[in-house]
Order: C-alpha cells, then structure tokens, then sequence
C-alpha cells in the first residue's frame, strides 16, 4: 500500500475554480466514505479549507486510484472532470507524506507559516475517525504531520513571520479604517474562522462587536466568549447597516451579502464607508458589492495578492529542516515494520535450522547427559545469532535508507523467505506503471479516457 494525495489548491488554481472546488462540511462525510469504497482504496482522509480540497488515500494500485478518486471528486464538487484535471495535482508515495507535512506545517498555505490549517487538520482526521475511513498507515501519516506542524510552530518563529489570513485581511482592514479599535463590527458566522477573527479583533482593541449565525446558539456562545453582542440573521440588513466593518465567513452554499442589501444598508448616512472581509470559500458576499462606492471589498482573491509577507530566511530553512527529518523518520519507521517480518522469518528459520541439528546429535549421540548436550545446544544457537548479526544491522540501515523501499522485496526473493516469492529478477525490476515519484505524471495524462 502507499499513499496518494490528489487535490486543487491556491497554488494549482484560480481560487474561483477552488472556491467551486470546495465540499461543504454536509457533504464531506459522504465524500469520504465514496473515497474508501473505491476498489483500489483502503483508507481515506479529506482536508478542505479555505484554499484547499485534498484527498489522502491509502492505496494498491496508482492509476485507478487516481482515475476513480478524480471521479469521486469532480461529481462530488459538480464539475466536469475535464474541466477540473488540469487544475489537480498528483503526489505519490514518499512526495506524499512531504506535502502533507509541509502542509501542516504551513509552508504551503497562501500565507506562509499561518497556523490555522493545523487545528483544520485535526478536525480532517476527526471526521475521518468518526466516519471510519482511517486505519493504521493514515493514522501514522497524520499524526506525524500534526507533531511536525506544532514543532514548527514551537520550534521556529515562521508562525509570527506568516501571519494567518485573518491578520493579514485585518492589517488591511486597519489601513481603512484607522483606527481600527473604534470600528463598530459585525463577524457573520459563529465557526472556527469566525472565532479566529473575534479573537483577533479582540487583541487588536476592537470592543464594538456583534456575532451573527445561522445557528442564534452558536453566535451567543462565541459572543459571550468574546464578550460581545449576538444577534439573529434575519436582522443582517439591519446589522450591517449599523457596522463599519464586516467579518463574513459562513460556508454557505451560497451568497450570503448580496448587493442590494448592502447597497441598502449604504443608503444613510450618504458618506458612509463600510469594510467588508470575505473569508469564506465559497464566497460570503457577491462580486457586485465590490463594485459598490463607498465599500472596500476584501475577498480572498484580493487576500492572496496581498499576502506577500515571508518569513525569515532562518525561520524557512529551520522550518524546512523540520520537515525533512520528519519525513525521513516516518519513512525509516515504515520500512522498518515492512522488513520486521522478514527479519523475524530469517531468525525464525535459523532457529529451524538448529533444532534439527539438534535432533540430529541426540539421535548419533544417545549417550550424551543433558548438560553436554545443553552445551551443545548452546554454542550451536550462539554461532547461528553470530552469524545473522551483521546481515541483520545490514539490513536494517539498507531499508533505512534514501532507497529503502526497493530493499524489502529484493531481500525477500534472495533470502526465499515470501511463501509466494517472485523471483529475483522481478524482484530488482521497476513498475513501469509508477509514476517518477518527484514528477508525478498529469492527471491530464492519466484521465485522458474521460475527456474523449
């Protein structure tokens, strides 16, 4: 089995073909179980956030994993497979384990080093425990990831660098609205982002605040944490007509802030601006707010523009290292549980071996008492252990290795130890069928049946 990730970010796509990418939290579920029912799956984890949609499979067999994934996904999200193979990308294996990890630790996200994709993670894997898609293999792989994200976050100062999205957008917010601690502010949406932003408008000196949410419970339990006022959603007109700056970040299905009722809420006094920060995918509010005088629009479209921070050299390379070294102990931990068995069959057959020498003594050699006997015994097992020791240190620093994983098969055909061995040639053959695992081939490529 070996991993496989296929999925469409901010880095492979436009964010609107993300934005239409994007399986809400109703759905993920479904998607999920579709994934592990897939023949050539086993287990299945799905991350989706805002600049995200990925799915992490434990597979047999690489192509029809990635065709019947591919499938899964674009029926799940409602576009054409060919229309979204151009925008997905393909990892396999160990370039798999290293782009969850850099993941996690936010060297990928659109602003790096935010630290909100981890806890986005956590809740994946959640999902994933609560609808049983994840076994043994994922279980390791995600919680590796998680411990290298937080070593990063502790270990290097990249979180303070790449500061998340939610600061970035209130960076900008505060060059709008100076000072940005007298802005009278309404948050839509009572989730972790939603959350996130009160925190942070909260550290930022901003005391006027009102959370608004589908779900009236959910916005009173945020707003009493923030020590702010709720609000139901049928008087958002009347909320934002009272706001200075809005914070929207539902994921509804669909727009939530459509023009005419933030034109409306313009409407009195005639000279006033409104702040709005769109943090949903898909987007909270529509296109045509943005074109609205006197409302400055912050969607994430513009966010990824502006999210040009970096953080330093040293907090990259430290952070870089991190991964590195993760990776390779994940990887060195895996061979060494798939050579295990070999090493133990290997023991298992040397001890064979001297019990029927054993047998064969006492046979010649009745007379012997059972203390020469004992030593013979012993000196038989001690010459066997002196003579696997090196061959087993060898083998364990061979699979521990950059070429680790082509060892195990090799070793199984020349030691004869698989019951059903394939024979050494094919053993030291390469699986045509494989991609290279540092240029994974398009999906164009593989998917080309689905476009004809």
């Amino acid at each position: 089995m070996s991993l496989l990730v296929i999925g469409v970010s901010h880095r492979s796509a436009p964010l609107h073909i993300v934005e239409r990418a994007a399986v809400p939290g109703e759905r993920a579920a479904g998607l999920l179980r579709a994934v592990q029912a897939a023949e050539p799956v086993s287990e299945a984890l799905l991350l989706s956030t805002c600049n995200r949609v990925e799915v992490y499979a434990e597979v047999n067999r690489f192509h029809a994993a990635v065709t019947e994934i591919g499938r899964l996904l674009a029926e799940q999200v409602g576009i054409e497979l060919a229309a979204l193979a151009d925008h997905l990308y393909v990892h396999y294996d160990e370039p798999a384990v290293s782009h969850l990890f850099n993941v996690a630790a936010g060297l990928d996200s659109m602003v790096v080093g935010e630290t909100q994709v981890l806890g986005q993670l956590r809740a994946a894997y959640g999902l994933a425990q609560a609808e049983g898609t994840i076994g043994r293999r994922l279980h390791a792989v995600v919680q590796r990831a998680l411990r290298t994200g937080r070593r990063v976050q502790a270990e290097t100062g990249i979180a303070l660098a790449g500061a998340s999205l939610v600061s970035v957008a209130l960076d900008e917010a505060e060059g709008l609205l100076s000072p940005l601690s007298r802005a009278r502010t309404l948050i839509v949406g009572a989730g972790s982002m939603g959350a996130l932003a009160g925190v942070s408008l909260r550290r930022r000196g901003v005391t006027a605040i009102t959370v608004t949410s589908r779900t009236r419970e959910h916005a009173a339990k945020l707003a009493a944490t923030l020590e702010a006022d709720s609000a139901d959603l049928a008087t958002l007109a009347r909320q934002v007509a009272a706001a200075d700056l809005v914070v929207t970040c539902t994921g509804a299905a669909g727009t939530v802030l459509d023009t005419a009722l933030v034109a409306g809420a313009l409407a009195d006094p005639p000279d006033r601006r409104l702040v709005i920060l769109d943090l949903a995918l898909p987007r909270d509010v529509a296109l045509g707010v943005g074109h609205l005088d006197r409302v400055d629009l912050l969607d994430l479209a513009r966010l990824q523009a502006l999210a040009h921070l970096e953080p330093d050299d040293r907090d990259l390379f430290d952070s870089r290292a991190i991964v590195t070294a993760e990776v390779a102990g994940l990887l060195a931990e895996q061979r060494a549980d798939e050579v295990a068995p070999l090493i133990s069959a290997l023991r298992g057959r040397a001890r064979d071996v001297v019990d029927g020498e054993l047998r064969r003594v006492a046979g010649r050699l009745p007379g012997l008492d059972p203390t020469e006997l004992d030593a013979v015994e012993n000196a038989l097992r001690r010459v066997a252990d002196k003579l696997l020791h090196q061959p087993t240190v060898r083998i364990k620093e061979l699979v521990a290795g950059p070429a680790g994983a082509s060892y195990t098969p090799v070793l199984r055909a020349l030691l004869g130890l698989d019951a059903q061995a394939i024979d050494l040639a094919q053993a030291l053959s390469v699986d045509a069928s494989l991609p290279d695992q540092d240029r994974p081939e398009s999906l164009s490529a593989i998917l080309q049946d689905y476009r004809a």
